[in-house]
């Protein structure tokens, strides 16, 4: 699992079957002090609750497909939480002093 930002929406006026209903969600993969890293993405959205600005937490590949109602959809990649807080474990370096 890793940890993203809903930047966004993605409107389709035909999806495939399965995906009927299914909210699809641009997405800002973000490394543990949510900075972003590499692109953007569109993640079906399987807790039916995620919208713009939420931090949330997302898997890929086969997974993805599993997270869903229909587990033999076509997505590769999937909310499947949103982060209700984030905190640092003691000994992690503090935003800024990593190498």
């Amino acid at each position: 699992m890793q940890l993203a930002r809903v930047i966004g929406t993605v409107v389709a006026t035909v999806k495939a079957p399965g995906l009927e209903g299914v909210k699809l969600l641009v997405i800002q993969p973000l490394d543990r002090h949510q900075r972003p890293v590499g692109g953007q993405l569109v993640a079906a959205d399987a807790v039916h609750m995620a919208g713009p600005g939420e931090l949330v937490y997302f898997v890929a590949a086969r997974e993805a497909a599993q997270a869903m109602p229909d587990p033999f959809v076509p997505v590769d990649h999937a909310i499947v939480g949103i982060v209700d807080a984030v905190s640092l474990l003691a000994g992690d370096a503090p935003v800024g002093d990593e190498p």
